[in-house]
């Protein structure tokens, strides 16, 4: 410490001297006044490495009198075009000042940044050494601003985290923290906190400060930059960042806006106040919304589920014009985006659904795979729906076995909601191999695509007699299926309340009924030619796994199935069915039920 003081004291007296006959030349006198209260204010302030008042007025003087002789190396250090230009200039006979070693590195890191290979033999020569020993020996001296990018260059050129130079480097700016700006501390956030994994207590303290000076924040790049780099990294930091975009979401211009979406998106952060506000700007304002930003902004809604009308209307009409102009690519992220939001714009998805026929020959089988997805989950049937699923067979059926098994299993299930897939598709997916991997798995995922092979057997049973198999086994996944159902919704709860109000006896109707199509009836009554009640367990049930009773129906009988449908069966602002919905409904109603599936089934039995 004794030493690193002397130091700092020599380097003070000299920009001292330097500055004496450009502030005043009024004799020794005025030189003594200015070095006195410079050591004096650096010797009480044991944090501070550079006094207040004085580093302002050293800056502003170099700022408006520089040396000759110093801005001439300036200029060498920043009109060089290659790394041995920046290392000749240590064995010149110029005078080198204080910052002149690390601009020379900032620059050496610029010109390295496309050329990783060359940063190895760098690292290795004699004069680097000697550039990084110039700059630790000189550390103390060096301007606020030039430090944190000296430090970012470091990391740049991939320094072993050992080196005893980028340590010290380090530790200068851990002291310095509290003297830096704001705008410096963002700087050091955005560009070199992935880096500063290897020094933790650096990477700390830079969050604590960022974290408790957050007030100082006075514009959106710098807010919307930290939200992106840092956010993640700690929660009370992210909190006052989403409250100051909210304090300055006003000023935010599209691109900002885009950005701050994104990064919500990629860190699943539903901030409902932070997403009303920017839904509000980008109703209330006439952005021009470029293709990528509506992309963008169309995968942040989708990906945190923010339903905005207005927005969504907005996007939808803005993306419309540029359709012709997206690759495959962009049509596969937009279509999904708008299926995660259960948004169906008919001109938009006709549009896509042209567009993928017209540019057949650069659609590539994952993206049109994913097109055929968002198409099944809104139950979107394109006007010229040949064109489209002759494509579809065209690009899909050599490959289908080559893909995924789940994603396999996803292509023909869409198909099958579609009313589009072949006995190929079929066989394909519902042999044994295939849904053995996913049976009596764990896993969420897994069970979702046994639930879809279930589905998919019930397509080949209910609307495919002439598909000979092979099918899915009868087995014990009933059990498994009704489990998979989940707790019971409020309008449930009621609807089975009501029907057993009705009903009289238990015998009259069953609730939950697990069937071997892959679906799970809300309930499910049997009514004679007069409208009057049957028990249900005297009569044979085919559509149960194992089939039920042994007496046939009485004719004119009529099996009722109720199947409820809730507000996130439905696409957005209408009264159409998703994909998955529509498909249930078609196939109960395929084996032979009379289905009743309003959505306030409850209150109509109550009058």
């Amino acid at each position: 410490m004794a030493a690193r003081l002397v130091k700092r004291c020599a380097c003070l007296l000299r920009e001292a001297t330097l500055l004496a006959p450009v502030v005043a030349p009024v004799g020794r006198l005025r030189l003594a006044s200015v070095a006195h209260r410079t050591l004096t204010f650096s010797a009480t302030c044991p944090s501070s490495h550079f006094p207040g008042p004085l580093s302002g007025l050293v800056e502003k003087e170099q700022l408006s009198a520089p040396c000759p002789e110093h801005q001439e190396v300036e200029r060498l250090i920043e009109k060089a075009t290659r790394p041995e230009e920046l290392l000749e200039l240590l064995s010149d006979s110029r005078c080198l000042q204080e910052s002149h070693a690390a601009l020379m590195l900032i620059q050496l890191s610029r010109l390295l940044s496309d050329k990783p290979e060359d940063r190895a033999s760098l690292v290795q020569d004699a004069r680097f050494q000697q550039l990084l020993h110039l700059v630790d020996s000189q550390i103390s001296a060096v301007w606020h601003g030039t430090l944190v990018k000296l430090l970012r260059s470091l990391y740049a050129l991939a320094l072993p985290a050992a080196c005893r130079e980028l340590r010290s480097v380090e530790q200068e700016v851990r002291w310095r923290l509290r003297r830096l700006k704001y705008r410096h501390l963002a700087f050091l956030a955005e560009s070199s906190a992935t880096h500063m994994r290897e020094s933790p207590e650096l990477l700390a303290e830079l969050l604590l400060h960022l974290e408790r000076r957050w007030t100082e924040i006075d514009d959106g790049r710098t807010a919307v930059a930290l939200m992106a780099k840092t956010g993640h990294l700690s929660e009370p930091l992210m909190n006052r960042l989403e409250d100051k975009c909210l304090e300055l979401v006003e000023r935010f211009g599209p691109d900002e806006l885009r950005k701050v979406l994104v990064t919500l998106a990629a860190q699943n952060r539903r901030s409902v106040p932070l997403l009303r506000a920017v839904s509000y700007h980008l109703v209330q304002k006439p952005f021009p919304l470029t293709k990528g930003m509506l992309l963008d902004l169309a995968y942040a809604y989708g990906k945190l589920g923010f339903h905005q009308t207005q927005v969504l209307q907005r996007l939808a009409a803005d993306l419309l014009p540029h359709v012709p102009s997206l690759t495959s690519g962009e049509v596969a992220r937009g279509a999904k985006s708008f299926a995660l939001l259960k948004w169906l714009s008919p001109p938009l998805f006709e549009a896509l659904a042209q567009h993928v026929v017209d540019q057949a020959h650069t659609v590539t089988v994952p993206h049109l795979c994913n097109v055929l997805l968002a198409f099944a989950h809104l139950n979107f049937r394109p006007e010229r729906e040949d064109k489209f699923f002759s494509l579809v067979n065209e690009k899909l059926g050599p490959k289908l076995r080559s893909l995924h098994p789940a994603l396999q299993v996803d292509v023909v299930w869409a198909l099958c909601v579609l009313q589009q897939v072949q006995g190929e598709a079929l066989r394909a997916v519902l042999c044994p191999e295939m849904h053995a991997r996913f049976l009596g798995s764990e896993s969420p995922k897994d069970q979702s695509t046994f639930q879809k092979l279930l589905h998919i057997s019930a397509t080949a049973q209910l609307e495919h007699p002439e598909y000979t198999g092979p099918l899915l086994p009868a087995s014990d996944w009933a059990p498994w299926l009704l489990a998979c159902d989940g707790k019971a919704t409020p309008l449930q709860k009621e609807l089975r309340d009501t029907l057993r109000g009705l009903l009289g006896s238990p015998s009259r109707g069953s609730f939950a009924v697990a069937t071997q199509y892959g679906w799970v009836l809300d309930a499910e009554v049997l009514l004679d030619t007069d409208g009057q009640f049957l028990p249900l367990r005297d009569f044979v049930a085919p559509h149960l796994t194992p089939p039920s009773g042994t007496q046939p129906l009485p004719p004119g009988a009529k099996r009722l199935a109720f199947l409820r449908w809730e507000f996130p069966n439905f696409s957005s602002r209408s009264r159409d069915l998703l994909g998955r919905f529509a498909l249930a409904r078609r196939h109960v109603r395929a084996a032979g039920f009379l289905v009743v599936d309003r959505r306030a089934v409850a209150e109509e039995l109550a009058k």
